[in-house]
């Protein structure tokens, strides 16, 4: 598993390539072992996913009848859900690329996608944190949200324009690809696992 200075490393390269400096690829791993090594994100994300899993599970129970119980199934459903809006998006980016003939260039986006994904985890759980305990904060928390959404969508199209070259159909798609799935799914998974609690 990487190291936090590893990891702090990684996310300088990235803060690099949004910057459109080059030098950001010298401090990423993006051969075959750095791509599946960046799924270690996902473990570097485990704290601030815990935090929305507790809220999420608070936020359930709220609309549920009294002496409700939630066990092990509901964090079951909610891995599922997370793992969902992982992977999905990039298998779709894997046959974007194909499709593009640039599967090449599969590896640095996996890198870079999963390693950007460790800042916007615990940007998330700031916000439900903000939300949890300042409930009248909500319109500010939105606000917040959707310019941290705005931020990664900039950040995206930089990174891969870094990446695949300044074509901005391409960039538009694969960023497309990457962000839209994962709020479709995270939304049709919640409901059709009983996790939504609307």
């Amino acid at each position: 598993m990487p190291s936090f200075k590893e990891v702090q490393y990684y996310l300088a390269g990235l803060w690099l390539l949004i910057r459109l400096d080059a030098r950001g690829f010298s401090y990423l791993d993006i051969s075959d072992r750095g791509l599946m090594r960046s799924f270690w994100a996902i473990v570097w994300c485990l704290p601030p996913i815990g935090i929305s899993w507790l809220w999420w599970r608070q936020a359930y129970l709220q609309v549920m009848p009294p002496h409700t119980t939630i066990g092990f199934a509901f964090f079951f459903r909610l891995a599922l859900v997370e793992a969902a809006n992982w992977l999905v998006p990039l298998i779709f980016t894997g046959f974007l690329l194909l499709a593009f003939r640039i599967g090449e260039r599969f590896a640095p986006i996996v890198v870079a996608v999963n390693w950007l994904g460790v800042p916007l985890a615990y940007i998330n759980a700031l916000l439900i944190a903000l939300v949890a305990f300042a409930p009248g904060a909500t319109g500010l928390v939105s606000i917040l949200w959707l310019a941290v959404m705005m931020a990664l969508i900039f950040a995206l199209a930089r990174i891969l324009r870094m990446i695949c070259g300044t074509q901005p159909l391409m960039i538009g798609a694969i960023t497309l690809v990457l962000i839209v799935p994962s709020m479709l799914l995270s939304d049709l998974l919640q409901r059709f696992l009983g996790l939504s609690p609307l």
